[in-house]
């Protein structure tokens, strides 16, 4: 199977734009919920504050490692941070399954932080 330099370059520029989108929305998302902003780009630091803005111990971080376990987990903060936003249910299943899609719904809407 040969892959030409073209299609490399196409999944690499395909790449950085999830990436930066992934990053400005987490940004805005910290900021609304009064954390730096700042965070969504370090590692492991932005999962202990994504914990704090969906209203769990930063700690619940350290069980996204655990396999298994790190899906009821992520699910969980997920719906926490719907909730903390004023969004419902089903609002968490969509940041569940559809992130690319929700997250920036939530980020660049007018919801405001209401917290834990």
């Amino acid at each position: 199977m040969d892959v030409s330099w073209g299609e490399l370059w196409l999944f690499y520029i395909i790449s950085m734009v999830i990436g930066l989108l992934v990053i400005a929305t987490l940004w805005i998302i910290f900021q609304k919920a009064d954390k730096p902003g700042w965070a969504a780009i370090v590692p492991f630091y932005n999962s202990w504050v994504m914990c704090e803005v969906s209203g769990k111990p930063g700690w619940w971080m350290f069980l996204l490692w655990i396999p298994l376990v790190n899906i009821v987990i992520a699910f969980v903060l997920l719906a926490g941070l719907a909730e903390n936003f004023g969004r419902g249910a089903g609002f968490a299943i969509g940041l569940f399954f559809l992130p690319f899609v929700f997250f920036p719904i939530l980020a660049f809407s007018d919801d405001q932080y209401v917290g834990p």
